[in-house]
């Protein structure tokens, strides 16, 4: 299916248009660390850290983990607890865990390589149509769209397109509109630059919050929301669900020199990562002293931290927190472990607890 706009006729790719995107790429790409390298690896991994993450946090980021873990293999073969670390201060930890897994695919029934082949990719753990999609066009040349939010923006721009770009639907008629023009002709371009020049498009002129640059876009001539002054209205979004707000009292226990954490559950949020124990519910300082006794301890006193929020992709924690110390050294109760201050500033704990392992790791 190819998108019609308002004049009925079908949206498509001209040469001219992909040769003047191109070019502009040539000279205005950023110089990343997992450009250009020639290998799969660095595309996949950059694409993985890239979801969630802006582009300047990753680089770094990008540089520490691929000097830890220099190939599929070494991902493979990595400890958990190690991995977790790698990744810390990136979120969305699944992306982690769901990498380890797919190196250990890779290695057991890919010769530790991965596929050219976007449908063999899509069925890997943790790589979806996009990813699929950037790995194949990007890392090995195959004409295959590879939509992301940029390339959705930018798309929907130049053809006036009011769909709603959270429908999946929109998605699609954008990849049928660059699937159509890969079979019109061949292309002027190698299709690894076709593929990430729309993205740097969207990411440096083309861009999702304030004015695009229209000035300095070589596509400003052909883009019917420019031409028509209605950059401001396009791309349309449809409005995010409200997030569900939980009230959570977080409690830092801890003796003259350990701290106590808690694994969380294997599954679901921040599945498997250490965090202070936690009430879904702001708690006094009375209900607070009660649920470190039921935990076995007896609480010397008690000191107000400050209140902290966080916001996940659909829901937000809001925090109250007591530092409880106690009268005697810690135990640990099933699923905890204790952590003196060297350990709790090395250890793998998320970013919603951030600052209170700063707070912390600060002080005498």
């Amino acid at each position: 299916m190819i998108h019609m706009n308002k004049t009925g006729k079908k949206a498509y790719l001209s040469n001219e248009a992909v040769t003047a995107l191109t070019e502009w790429y040539k000279q205005a790409k950023r110089d990343l660390p997992w450009r250009n390298t020639g290998d799969p690896y660095d595309v996949w991994l950059s694409e993985i850290m890239l979801q969630q993450t802006r582009v300047e946090a990753v680089k770094e980021r990008f540089i520490q983990f691929r000097n830890e873990l220099p190939d599929i293999a070494s991902l493979a073969e990595c400890d958990d607890e190690r991995l977790m670390r790698l990744w810390e201060g990136m979120g969305y930890y699944s992306r982690a865990r769901n990498l380890k897994k797919c190196a250990q695919v890779l290695v057991q029934d890919y010769d530790g390589k991965l596929p050219e082949d976007p449908e063999l990719l899509k069925k890997l753990p943790g790589i979806g149509p996009y990813t699929a999609g950037a790995i194949s066009s990007i890392a090995y040349s195959r004409a295959v769209p590879a939509v992301d939010g940029n390339v959705l923006r930018v798309m929907t721009r130049l053809y006036g397109m009011e769909d709603d770009i959270r429908n999946e639907q929109t998605k699609r008629k954008i990849e049928d509109i660059i699937a159509a023009y890969f079979d019109s002709a061949p292309l002027p371009c190698r299709v690894s630059d076709f593929t990430q020049a729309w993205m740097e498009l969207g990411a440096l002129v083309c861009m999702p919050n304030g004015a695009p640059a229209c000035n300095e876009c070589p596509l400003s001539e052909m883009c019917r929301a420019h031409l028509d002054n209605r950059t401001d209205e396009i791309p349309c979004r449809s409005p995010l669900k409200q997030r569900k707000v939980i009230r959570k009292t977080i409690l830092v226990i801890r003796d003259g020199s350990h701290f106590l954490l808690h694994k969380r559950p294997d599954t679901g949020l921040l599945a498997g990562l250490y965090e202070f124990p936690s009430i879904d519910r702001f708690l006094t300082r009375d209900e607070a002293l009660e649920e470190v006794r039921k935990l076995g301890f007896d609480p010397l006193r008690i000191h107000v931290l400050p209140d902290a929020k966080h916001i996940f992709t659909h829901l937000e924690w809001h925090m109250h927190a007591f530092e409880i110390m106690t009268a005697g050294s810690l135990s640990c109760p099933e699923n905890c472990i204790l952590a003196d201050k060297r350990d709790l500033a090395g250890r793998a704990i998320p970013n919603a607890f951030q600052v209170y392992k700063d707070y912390y790791s600060l002080r005498d």
